[in-house]
């Protein structure tokens, strides 16, 4: 597996903030897409999604996560669609394959080569979602997994 520091460009994009169960997912990046794809703006892919907290800690009705997409052009917020810009930061980050709901496996690496290289996670990890999974078979799904970084 191969881990990097790198660093993400500004970027603005279109989120939905959710609460509860992961099995809205699907759901909710229908939502966001579906609707990214009615605007006059280029849809930067991949989609991801973003989670700020752990299944192991909290119940599944207190799972707080939002899933979303990077575009270029100009929107304003609509309903549950929010947007936001995500400034210049650096990432620890590395491609995991297979199942989407297997790639937290690769989290302590990431945590774990961000400590010894003198980083420091500064936020929730983000998942981008590399390919679809109506186009290939579950073994083969690339979700790059990314922590952000500070240097300590």
């Amino acid at each position: 597996m191969k881990i990097e520091i790198k660093k993400i460009q500004k970027h603005q994009v279109a989120f939905i903030l959710e609460k509860g169960s992961y099995e809205k997912i699907p759901k909710t990046l229908d939502e966001i897409v579906g609707w990214l794809m009615t605007k006059n703006v280029e849809i930067q892919m991949p989609i991801y999604g973003l989670y700020y907290n752990n299944p192991i800690d909290v119940s599944e009705n207190q799972l707080q996560w939002e899933m979303g997409a990077a575009f270029v052009g100009d929107l304003e917020e609509e309903g549950r669609i929010k947007i936001k810009t995500v400034p210049d930061h650096l990432v620890v980050s590395t491609i995991f394959k297979g199942p989407f709901n297997e790639a937290s496996s690769v989290y302590g690496a990431l945590l774990e080569f961000a400590a010894s290289n003198g980083y420091k996670i500064a936020g929730p990890v983000l998942e981008s979602y590399l390919n679809n999974p109506d186009e290939v078979p579950e073994s083969e799904l690339l979700t790059e997994v990314q922590f952000p970084v500070v240097i300590k």
